[in-house]
């Protein structure tokens, strides 16, 4: 399976494109050049093909993929995952922290966090003692990836906003763009369905929380919910 992968994104290779996206990425890895839409293809057609995958043939799956440093063959087994998800079970959680702390990109990271780790967690409550360790690591990617765990059902309109707000509030002072991009993501999102809610957090702390984090936190709230923030956000910046 994992060589018919590899034909399938050789077969859609672009050389041109690869030094673009590996320079974008800052990242070590080699690159064929695949679009995304082309992968989410080919992990379309391997779960058509394959719709009777066992858990243990598709974690043996994606480790072999993952093995070699390729960013597509990588995606692939993040796709995968992502594609035979429901099998996933609470001991998997050591498989997806290590190919978090291994990834070194938000393309991977945010994929493994949302739609991996987050359903799974949903899933299986006790994992929160998981991702509650993993807001206090010291890998940013992993701090990131906990508060991007929550990220689906806050965006519904219920989840686990004081979890959320319990690690935010332990990192809104950090400097790591990756860390206050996610924060007031996920406060952007949250605001959809409860603005309320995100402007009585973000209002007291909001000559603490960076830029980053207010001006994607406030895109949903109402008006003078934003003027609100803006102007308490403005007037600590001139003190």
């Amino acid at each position: 399976m994992a060589d018919a992968i590899d034909v399938e994104l050789r077969r859609h290779r672009n050389p041109a494109r690869a030094p673009r996206e590996k320079a974008y990425l800052k990242s070590d890895l080699e690159f064929f050049g695949v679009g995304l839409p082309s992968m989410r293809r080919v992990a379309r057609a391997v779960k058509q093909q394959h719709s009777g995958l066992d858990r243990r043939r598709l974690v043996a799956l994606v480790g072999i993929l993952w093995n070699r440093p390729v960013f597509e063959r990588r995606m692939m087994a993040v796709l995968l995952l992502e594609a035979f998800q429901p099998l996933l079970r609470p001991a998997d959680m050591k498989l997806l922290e290590r190919l978090i702390r291994e990834s070194k990109t938000w393309a991977f990271v945010d994929e493994l966090a949302i739609v991996i780790t987050g359903p799974l967690v949903e899933r299986s409550p006790e994992l929160r003692r998981v991702i509650d360790r993993w807001a206090v690591d010291d890998d940013f990617w992993l701090r990131r990836s906990a508060m991007l765990a929550l990220l689906r059902p806050l965006r519904r309109g219920n989840g686990d906003f004081t979890r959320f707000a319990r690690y935010a509030e332990a990192m809104l002072d950090e400097r790591e763009f990756f860390i206050r991009k996610a924060i007031g993501w996920v406060l952007r999102e949250t605001a959809k369905k409860r603005p309320d809610l995100v402007y009585q957090w973000l209002l007291p702390r909001s000559a603490v929380a960076s830029g980053v984090t207010v001006r994607e936190a406030v895109k949903y709230l109402s008006p003078p919910q934003r003027a609100g923030i803006l102007a308490a956000y403005a007037s600590a910046r001139r003190r």
